[in-house]
């Protein structure tokens, strides 16, 4: 039996804003960010929330009776997995040699009225190896996003890394969390949006983006002794106008506290970052041997568990509308006994 060995990993975390709801435009961006990124050196490349083509981040500041038109655009401009623009994403990760992971609009191929929001990644291949669709679009998120399911809710192997992804407010969310740490969760991904506008009111203190990002992906990173690549959408001068209209009221709501992206280790602390607010590539190289030591205090997957008493099942079937039958097999669901090395599949 070969020594353990984890890899060290040079990672990239990009904050960019995308050509506001150009999908095709937003592609050539990709393309030229992550070859920036390849040359480098990054193996890793994250993408914020949703950056094709845009986050509608118009929910959170227009009424919904005002937002027909760039509801109109997001859906034109989302794309379909499989599809043209996942072959483009799929070739760019293998000519630059690198894991790409990057946030998407997903249109439902059957229905112009299911928009999902998903983050892709793809091996150096161009394999696709990560599906995840947000388990529950936050707030007002669900004027444009439905909710996803648990498909892919578990870390892509990458020789070694065992890559977990999670999309902006499921970093809170416990079980989704705790799901791919009992997985064997190694690095984590965590994307956000370029703003995130929460109380309009003169006497009620801002929602501060950058802080809440600092503090659940710090928890994630403390709690699993995983490296987190937090990876945030920026807001550009287009995107504001477009949004803001010349209100000068909703220009400050869509930038007082602007959006942050770091890497952060096993610790809780940054070793990278943060980069605030501007579009740049932030870089770093993470030691995954540093998880070893910061385990033997405290696991919460292994030895600071209790698996006689706590148990977790996840149904990750991708649901459907309709379930044909006649002659094709059954969807599985799959029960994770959380805790354990144990997992089983059965019938749904």
């Amino acid at each position: 039996m070969p020594p353990l060995t984890l890899p060290r990993v040079r990672v990239a975390a990009v904050q960019a804003a995308p050509v506001f709801l150009d999908l095709q435009a937003s592609l050539d961006k990709v393309d030229d960010l992550v070859a920036a990124a390849a040359r480098d050196g990054a193996e890793l490349v994250v993408f914020g929330e949703a950056f094709l083509a845009g986050f509608p981040v118009w929910n959170g500041v227009l009424a919904p009776i005002d937002q027909h038109d760039l509801h109109e655009r997001l859906v034109a401009e989302s794309l379909e997995v499989p599809g043209p623009a996942a072959e483009r994403l799929a070739a760019t990760a293998r000519r630059h040699d690198v894991v790409l992971s990057i946030g998407v609009n997903e249109r439902n191929p059957h229905s112009l009225g299911q928009v999902w929001n998903a983050n892709l990644v793809f091996d150096r291949t161009g394999e696709l190896v990560n599906h995840r669709r947000k388990l529950v679009a936050t707030w007002y998120e669900r004027l444009t996003w439905s909710h996803g399911d648990a498909h892919d809710l578990r870390p892509a192997e990458l020789d070694g890394w065992k890559l977990g992804a999670l999309i902006c407010g499921e970093n809170t969310n416990t079980l989704a969390r705790f799901t791919l740490l009992a997985q064997g969760e190694r690095m984590h991904v965590a994307t956000f949006p370029p703003a995130w506008p929460f109380d309009g009111r003169p006497d009620e203190r801002d929602y501060d983006l950058e802080d809440s990002i600092r503090l659940r992906c710090g928890a994630h990173s403390f709690e699993g002794k995983v490296f987190t690549v937090v990876a945030s959408t920026a807001l550009d001068d287009e995107a504001l106008q477009a949004v803001a209209r010349g209100d000068s009221r909703l220009e400050k709501l869509l930038t007082a506290h602007p959006t942050a992206s770091m890497v952060i280790g096993p610790d809780g602390r940054p070793v990278a970052g943060p980069l605030v607010g501007k579009e740049g590539i932030l870089h770093a190289e993470v030691d995954l041997q540093r998880e070893v030591v910061a385990k033997q205090a405290h696991d919460v997957v292994g030895t600071y568990n209790r698996a006689d008493i706590f148990q977790l099942s996840v149904d990750t079937r991708r649901h459907s509308i309709i379930r044909p039958h006649g002659g094709e097999p059954e969807e599985t669901r799959t029960v994770l006994h959380v805790g354990t090395d144990e997992e089983e599949a059965r019938r749904g």
